[in-house]
C-alpha cells in the first residue's frame, strides 16, 4: 500500500524547510518505528511510503520534486530496492538515496553505491550513523533557500 502525502510546493521564507523523507520499507513495524524517530528525533517529516517496487518507483516518477531523503530497504514484499536506487538516477543534485537494510555486506554496499545510492547503513548495528546522516540532511535541507 502506497500513502500518498501531496508535498506543498509553496514554502514560506519564515518557515524552515524540513526535510521530506520518501521511505521504502515492506515491515510495519520498522516503517512506523522509523517514521516517528526520524519525525520527532530528526525533525523530519513523512511524505510517504511503499512497501514494494512498483509502488516506489511510482510515486518517485509521480513525485520528482517532492522529496529531499529516499530511504530504501533492499528485500521489498516485490521487487528490489536496488531497482528503485537505479529508478532514482536522474533526481535533483539536491535529493539523496539511502539504502537501509539487514544486508549491508561490503559487496553489497558496493552494488548499493554503483546503482546510485549515496550511502548504505546496516539496519541491525548502524542506525546511530544513519541518524546522524539524516541529521546533517535536516541542515543542510534547512540552509537552502528555495523560491
Amino acid at each position: 500500500m502506497c500513502v500518498d502525502f501531496k508535498p506543498s510546493n509553496r514554502h514560506s521564507p519564515t518557515i524552515p524547510m524540513r526535510l521530506r523523507i520518501y521511505l521504502v520499507e515492506d515491515s510495519p513495524v520498522i516503517r512506523n518505528a522509523l517514521s516517528e524517530s526520524l519525525e520527532e528525533l530528526v525533525g523530519a517529516r513523512m511524505v510517504g511510503f511503499a512497501s514494494n517496487e512498483a509502488e516506489a518507483t511510482t510515486w518517485l516518477a509521480d513525485n520528482p520534486s517532492g522529496w529531499d531523503l529516499a530511504v530504501v530497504d533492499l528485500f521489498l514484499l516485490q521487487g528490489s530496492g536496488l531497482n528503485v536506487v537505479k529508478s532514482c538516477a536522474n533526481r535533483e543534485l539536491r535529493q539523496k538515496v539511502v539504502v537501509l537494510t539487514g544486508y549491508a555486506t561490503p559487496p553489497m554496499r558496493q552494488r548499493c553505491l554503483a546503482a546510485g545510492a549515496d550511502a548504505v547503513f546496516d539496519k541491525s548495528t548502524e542506525i546511530d550513523e544513519f541518524t546522524t546522516y539524516a541529521i546533517d540532511e535536516v541542515e543542510r535541507v534547512a540552509g537552502e533557500t528555495r523560491y
